[in-house]
């Protein structure tokens, strides 16, 4: 029997890519899952009802939306109203706008400060009492490589990822002494749906091959030019909920390809 059996993991943005394969990690284990984030209804209720009858686990989705601090806080009374606890708190939901700080569109701004770094506070603060009644809880928050380190046009995303890395510090300081872990995963490039989609488009824009996309363009700053791969992060972030990471915590942890060893 796994370790995370009984457990419950709520995952932020985990309707697919990152999100989704981490969930899917911990299902795998034997922890319950509830889902977040945004797509077709129809999908997002087959992956429900997939997760549940291919590992034995009970699995929930919630639409909450992470700009929304009451919508959050619904959300984590909802997983513990449903699983009985949220043991585990995955804070991935993410999203991203690339241009120059003078020329950046102030909505964009917001939109990404809010789910990409203060959902992850929101969410914390909602489900730190009841781990704090156990004496037991795990919170891994999907940072980035950007998190560590930054890269020109994408200001808001930078600012954010570094931002979850010092709430991550904290977060961890506070809980040191009560069987609370908290943790950054620092991820360099993935080969999520959303990067899928840009290799044509940059192909196509800058006249070159789809190969040459992947080594010269997005893999630049990748020493291994290989992408991350999503069972390596599921991996990663089942280890940092399992006991042999109990004195992991306060960590900012990449998974890059030794793209921040340079």
């Amino acid at each position: 029997m796994s370790q995370l059996s009984g457990r419950t993991a709520l995952v932020t943005g985990s309707t697919s890519g990152i999100g989704l394969a981490i969930a899917e990690a911990f299902a795998a284990e034997g922890a319950n899952v509830v889902l977040n984030g945004f797509g077709d209804a129809e999908e997002i209720e087959a992956t429900r009802t997939r997760l549940e009858t291919s590992h034995g686990v009970a699995a929930s989705y919630s639409a909450a939306d992470m700009t929304k601090p009451q919508e959050i806080a619904d959300m984590v009374a909802q997983a513990e109203a449903e699983h009985g606890s949220v043991d585990i708190l995955v804070n991935n939901a993410g999203i991203q706008h690339v241009a120059p700080v003078d020329e950046f569109p102030q909505d964009k701004w917001d939109a990404i400060i809010a789910i990409n770094m203060s959902s992850a506070f929101h969410t914390t603060r909602a489900a730190l009492p009841g781990m704090k009644t156990r004496s037991w809880g795990r919170i891994i928050n999907v940072a980035s490589a950007h998190g560590l380190i930054a890269s020109p046009y994408k200001s808001a995303y930078v600012t954010a990822k570094h931002g979850v890395v010092g709430l991550t510090k904290t977060v961890a300081l506070e809980t040191a002494q009560q069987g609370i872990t908290c943790n950054a995963i620092c991820p360099g490039y993935v080969r999520t749906p959303l990067v899928e989609a840009q290799i044509p488009d940059t192909a196509k824009a800058r006249g070159i091959t789809e190969e040459e996309v992947v080594c010269d363009v997005l893999l630049a700053a990748q020493p291994t030019k290989k992408f991350v791969g999503l069972d390596e992060l599921g991996s990663f972030a089942v280890f940092l909920a399992s006991d042999a990471a109990a004195s992991i915590t306060g960590t900012a942890l990449p998974m890059d390809g030794g793209w921040t060893a340079q």
